[in-house]
C-alpha cells in the first residue's frame, strides 16, 4: 500500500515537472523558431523577461523525481539509468547547457557571443525534452527490464521517438500559451497574436501526434495501449482531450489565465494517463511497483519527508508564481539604477 502511495507521488512529481519545466522548454522552442536577429528580437525579449524570475525553480520538480526514484524504487532507478544512460546523459547535458546559455546570453555585449549562447539555449530546449520523452517511451514499451544492457534499442524505437516528439510539441504548446498570456500583461498586442496563433498550431499538432502515438502503441506497446483505452487511463485520456478542446476554444477567443490552466490540464492529464495505463507495472511486463519498491521503513520515511516538503515548498512555489504573474518580480532596469531617489539620499 505504501509503495502505491509513493508511486502515485512519483507520477504527480513527473506531471509537475512536465508542466512547469515544459513551459520553459517551450519558451526555448519558440526562441529557436523566432527568426533572425531583427525579426526575432521582440519575441526573444519577451521570452527573456517572462522566464527570468521563475525558470530555475522548475528544476525542483526534477530533483524531487530523482530522489523518489532513487530512494523509493532503487531497482527501477538502476534499471532505467543503466539501460538508457545515453539519452538521460544527453538530457542532463542539455539542462546544464540550456541554463548556461540563458544566463550568459543577456549580459553578453558582443552580438556574435549572444547568438552563440542563444543557439545553445534554444537547441538544448528542443533536445532535452525529446531525450526525456524517448526514455519514457522506452519504459512504456517494456524494452527496459532488470539486467538490460545499454543499447539504442531501448530508446530508439517507434514508441520512444513518438514520446519524444510528443514531449517537444507539448512543451511548445505550454510555452506559447504562457507567453501569449504574458504578452497581455506586458501590453504587447502584436506579440499576443503572435504567440496565440502559434499555440493554436502547436495544439493541433499535439492532437494529431497523440492519435498517431495511440495507434502505434497498439502494436509496439500493447500493455500501455490497453491501459490507455480502458479504466483510469481512458478517463485521463478523455480528460486530456476535453482540456485540449477547451484550450483551443479559449485561444480562439482570447488568451489569459484560464488558457494557462487548461493547457496545464492537457499535459498533466496526458502524463497521468500514461502512469495509469502502466498499472501495476513501473516497467510493463517485467517490473511491478511492489517488486521495485525499497524497504518498508524507507518508504514510510519517504512519505513523511514528502509531506514535509509539500508543506514547506509548495506554498513558496505558489507564492513565487503568483508574484510573477502579478508583475511584482519585475527586474531592475538601467533607468531604475540611475534614479536619484534612494532612501539614503544618494545620487
Amino acid at each position: 500500500m505504501t509503495a502505491d502511495v509513493v508511486a502515485a507521488v512519483l507520477l504527480l512529481a513527473i506531471a509537475a515537472y512536465a508542466c512547469a519545466g515544459g513551459t520553459d522548454y517551450g519558451a526555448g522552442f519558440w526562441d529557436l523558431t523566432a527568426g533572425g536577429a531583427e525579426r526575432g528580437q521582440r519575441p526573444r525579449r519577451l521570452i527573456d523577461h517572462a522566464m527570468a524570475p521563475v525558470w530555475e525553480v522548475n528544476n525542483v520538480w526534477l530533483v524531487f523525481v530523482l530522489v523518489i526514484m532513487w530512494t523509493g524504487f532503487p531497482v527501477f532507478f538502476q534499471t532505467v539509468f543503466l539501460a538508457m544512460w545515453l539519452p538521460l546523459a544527453l538530457a542532463a547535458v542539455g539542462i546544464v547547457l540550456r541554463g548556461a546559455g540563458f544566463a550568459l546570453r543577456k549580459p553578453t555585449r558582443r552580438i556574435a557571443g549572444r547568438r552563440v549562447y542563444g543557439a545553445v539555449f534554444a537547441i538544448s530546449s528542443l533536445l532535452t525534452p525529446f531525450f526525456l520523452g524517448a526514455a519514457a517511451g522506452g519504459i512504456a514499451s517494456g524494452r527496459v527490464a532488470p539486467g538490460t544492457e545499454p543499447s539504442a534499442h531501448a530508446w530508439a524505437n517507434p514508441t520512444s521517438v513518438l514520446f519524444g516528439l510528443l514531449a517537444v510539441v507539448a512543451t511548445a504548446v505550454l510555452g506559447a500559451v504562457f507567453l501569449a498570456a504574458d504578452s497581455v500583461r506586458f501590453d504587447a498586442p502584436d506579440l499576443h497574436a503572435y504567440f496565440r496563433w502559434r499555440a493554436v498550431a502547436a495544439l493541433a499538432a499535439l492532437a494529431v501526434l497523440a492519435v498517431v502515438t495511440l495507434v502505434v502503441t497498439h502494436g509496439d506497446a500493447p500493455h500501455v495501449w490497453h491501459g490507455l483505452t480502458h479504466g483510469a487511463g481512458l478517463f485521463f485520456v478523455i480528460a486530456a482531450g476535453v482540456a485540449t478542446l477547451v484550450t483551443a476554444w479559449l485561444l480562439l477567443r482570447t488568451s489569459g489565465a484560464w488558457s494557462r490552466v487548461s493547457a496545464v490540464a492537457v499535459v498533466a492529464s496526458a502524463v497521468i494517463a500514461w502512469g495509469m495505463a502502466q498499472r501495476p507495472y513501473l516497467v510493463p511486463g517485467s517490473l511491478t511497483v511492489a517488486e521495485a519498491a525499497g524497504a518498508p521503513a524507507t518508504l514510510h520515511w519517504l512519505v513523511i519527508v514528502t509531506l514535509v516538503s509539500v508543506v514547506l515548498v509548495f506554498p513558496a512555489v505558489v507564492l513565487l508564481y503568483r508574484l510573477d504573474t502579478h508583475g511584482t518580480l519585475e527586474p531592475l532596469t538601467d533607468a531604475d539604477l540611475r534614479r536619484g531617489d534612494s532612501p539614503d539620499g544618494g545620487d
